[in-house]
């Protein structure tokens, strides 16, 4: 028997079952959404992941999944209440975040089309907007692994330091679920960051995130418009679908057992996603990502992060 191949499949044997322990340890009461991508990460930094494909078809699905369980938990007054503000100060957010992210992209001499999807990441909804309006902008595989990287990267940091940002600057409940949803790039890392902040945090930061997810429709329909595109737009379907969830959890007493269950397993499979979108995080990743398009992800993000901040602190942005 060849040695080389016998080294090669054992290697291969001992990645696919530390993959499946963390998944599976993600999946018991031990584990947390920032734990769980922390485990994801050294595991895709260390031996990769060795079910690159099938996990990257599973992620988005069971992203959308776990909002609509998180659904079950939200009281249909507060979402609207959240909803109604979070709603305009989004609008404001993501005209703010796409000059800036554009300007930035000139001025660090980002490609166009991969700087435009690192600031529309930004804006609005992290990989879920990349993944939408790429095709619609008529970007390539490299330009969007490339924007795709950058905000997966920058999304772990968030979830890993907001929840100490906010004890350290001692923000309200209310205050980091608005920080965060503004701040921080996809669904996933807000929600998992506001629930480790607290359940109060968790409604208000889904409530707006969700909001602010609303615009991929929009940026998708104006980047055709501008492109000629007809590419076929990816609608956020699961929005509607935690509407309906958070209507039932409202005005349905009787099935209050089963809405909590439901819940309960939508923090478990927010847990799993984020240890599947860690381990995607490969040393390729890094290396693709290249230093301008991250500097312009880093750039951006932090004076998304510090304005908002500011804005909540002092009082002008508020639900």
């Amino acid at each position: 028997m060849n040695p080389g191949r016998a080294l090669a499949s054992d290697g291969s044997i001992a990645s696919k079952i530390l993959f499946l322990a963390g998944l599976l340890f993600c999946l018991t009461p031990w584990a947390s959404p920032p734990l769980a991508l922390a485990i994801g990460l050294a595991l895709g930094l260390s031996v990769g992941n060795p079910f690159r494909n099938q996990t990257k078809r599973v992620t988005a699905a069971l992203l959308q999944a776990s909002v609509v369980g998180l659904g079950f938990g939200m009281n249909l007054q507060q979402v609207i209440k959240a909803g109604r503000s979070g709603f305009v100060y989004t609008a404001l957010g993501i005209g703010f975040s796409l000059a800036v992210g554009m300007l930035l992209a000139r001025a660090l001499s980002v490609r166009p089309t991969a700087g435009f999807l690192i600031a529309t990441g930004t804006a609005i909804c992290g990989g879920s907007a990349i993944a939408a309006v790429g095709p619609v902008a008529g970007a390539n595989d490299e330009e969007m692994s490339v924007a795709l990287g950058t905000v997966f990267i920058l999304n772990s940091v968030a979830l890993l330091t907001f929840p100490w940002l906010g004890t350290s600057l001692h923000l309200s409940q209310t205050q980091f679920g608005l920080w965060a949803a503004l701040a921080i790039h996809d669904t996933s890392s807000v929600v998992g960051a506001a629930a480790k902040y607290g359940a109060l945090a968790l409604a208000v930061g889904t409530t707006v995130k969700l909001a602010r997810a609303l615009w991929i429709v929009p940026m998708c329909l104006g980047t055709a418009a501008v492109k000629r595109s007809r590419a076929h737009i990816q609608w956020p379907w699961f929005i509607g679908l935690f509407l309906l969830a958070a209507v039932a959890n409202s005005f349905v007493p009787a099935g209050k057992p089963i809405f909590h269950s439901l819940y309960r397993l939508g923090i478990v499979g927010l847990t799993a996603t984020l240890f599947l979108i860690g381990s995607g995080v490969s040393r390729d990743t890094l290396k693709n990502v290249g230093p301008r398009p991250l500097l312009q992800g880093v750039t951006l993000w932090a004076v998304v992060a510090i304005t908002s901040l500011l804005a909540i602190r002092y009082g002008f942005i508020r639900l």
